[in-house]
């Protein structure tokens, strides 16, 4: 005999305050677990087309540990040092950068500027900002980054357990289905495969769209001269992540950089512009469409309340669950209408009280 819906709402109830609570104590522990299972998760497509042309588990593993091992030292010895070293410059020119606008709206709108205005005192105040808080992150990055519990953390746990979680994904998977309570197996592994499908759709394709889009404004703004190219081109890849936002703040600060560098030379401003505009072409005609696929389920603006809230509540590790969270929350919300609008609820009772001589058309 199933237990009433009542009991079985008051013990997934449970173990989802459950699940919060962990999170919220141990966010800063759990992080390269999760970090692990985001990865292993990302990565068991190539292990299972692997194993398809031949290879083991282990096996798959293995390749896959050592390709992604070589990458990484290849990135660590040719984009990290450039990246760090473009960023710190970006955040100790802002003034200058502030200053220069200055000049430029001094020059073209004077009555806006003169010393006591309330424009001129805002703009002083945001390179100020810029520059120490931007100091501040970049410093507490590095600091964070030199330590050695965060490199043990980083570059020996993450890789260890990632390693483990990708050997044994498929058996995890198989002991997580054995545990199911049988009465609702079917309608659990029917949800559970919509949400692989939307989180596959997202992470893994729109992953995809941003580290193409990422290296291509890099690369295209580092050729066009842009001092700061591969910085820009950088946050714009990452960003892409959240839907809208690489485009328009990966494209404001590259125009902005643009202009303040190449004014008067307008060809390199508009080489600035048409990356950002076959990028954006690209992405919105060829990638995402063939990648991310036209509908997963989430939209731009509850992928950004997620990301907004759970990293504001739990942290960097909220920002890591928020997606597969906001997902599954979207599959069970579809569920529980497609079960309101089979109820009497939605029906009524008209709906059991027709005659069989009733047709469609009556």
């Amino acid at each position: 005999m199933a237990l009433p819906v009542r009991d079985q709402m008051k013990y997934w109830g449970i173990a989802a305050a459950v699940f919060f609570v962990l999170l919220w104590f141990l966010g800063d522990i759990i992080l390269p677990f999760v970090l692990s299972m985001a990865v292993a998760y990302m990565l068991d497509p190539v292990a299972d087309k692997l194993e398809s042309w031949g290879l083991n588990r282990i096996a798959a593993t293995v390749v896959i540990t050592i390709v992604a091992a070589i990458l990484f030292v290849v990135i660590a010895l040719l984009v990290l040092p450039t990246l760090v070293k473009q960023a710190t410059e970006l955040v100790n020119i802002a003034p200058e950068l502030i200053d220069n606008l200055q000049t430029f709206l001094m020059a073209k709108f004077p009555v806006l500027l003169d010393e006591g205005s309330q424009l001129r005192q805002t703009l002083a105040q945001i390179g100020e900002t810029i520059q120490s808080k931007g100091g501040e992150l970049l410093s507490g990055a590095i600091a964070s980054a030199m330590s050695l519990f965060n490199v043990v953390m980083l570059l020996v746990l993450v890789p260890v357990i990632t390693f483990y979680l990708l050997m044994d994904w498929d058996r995890m998977v198989a002991r997580i289905d054995a545990l199911l309570p049988r009465d609702h197996a079917p309608v659990i592994r029917r949800l559970s495969s919509d949400i692989d499908r939307t989180l596959a759709s997202f992470i893994r394709g729109q992953g995809t769209v941003c580290l193409i889009l990422g290296t291509f404004y890099a690369a295209g703004l580092m050729l066009v001269g842009l001092k700061f190219g591969l910085v820009a081109g950088a946050i714009a890849g990452a960003l892409t992540f959240i839907p809208y936002v690489g485009a328009i703040v990966g494209g404001t600060l590259s125009i902005g950089l643009a202009l303040f560098q190449f004014w008067g030379e307008w060809q390199w401003i508009a080489a600035v512009v048409g990356i950002f505009a076959i990028g954006q072409f690209f992405e919105g005609n060829i990638l995402t469409p063939n990648l991310v696929g036209s509908s997963i389920g989430l939209h731009p603006v509850w992928l950004i309340f997620a990301l907004s809230a759970f990293g504001s509540t739990f942290g960097f590790v909220g920002m890591l669950v928020a997606v597969p969270i906001t997902a599954a929350l979207g599959v069970l919300v579809r569920f529980g209408l497609e079960q309101y609008r089979d109820s009497l609820l939605y029906r009524g009772q008209s709906a059991d009280t027709s005659h069989p001589q009733d047709t469609p058309e009556s």
